[in-house]
């Protein structure tokens, strides 16, 4: 259970929508940023699953001890949709956030924060 200032809650939800940026069809690479968010933002990987659509497009997921991280891609839409939802108390969920960026590069972004189990 996360500690807020005035209220616990079970984790954080972050709806992560990223546009016009990189490496949204390799599948590869894709499973290691995947593997890398998680140990930035202080999660422990249980399993990845990929699979890579035809003609395009990329889902994967990281099952964590904390909960989740999911990733879709849509290179037709050059559009990128992640979840980071952890529980962990020491999870750093924007810290994968940030690692993302970097990874991506993408010209727009949107992020939507919920605390879930208030």
């Amino acid at each position: 259970m996360a500690t807020g200032r005035k209220t616990e809650y079970a984790g954080i939800h972050l709806i992560i929508e990223f546009w016009g940026g990189k490496i949204i069809e390799d599948a590869k690479k894709i499973r290691s940023i995947l593997i890398k968010t998680a140990k930035v933002s202080r999660n422990t990987s249980l399993g990845v699953k990929i699979h890579k659509f035809v003609p395009y497009g990329v889902t994967g997921f990281i099952l964590l001890a904390e909960s989740h991280i999911s990733i879709h891609t849509w290179p037709e839409r050059n559009y990128v949709a992640v979840d980071i939802f952890s529980c962990g108390r020491n999870s750093q969920p924007y810290k994968g956030l940030d690692y993302l960026k970097k990874e991506f590069q993408p010209e727009k972004i949107r992020v939507q924060e919920i605390k879930r189990g208030v």
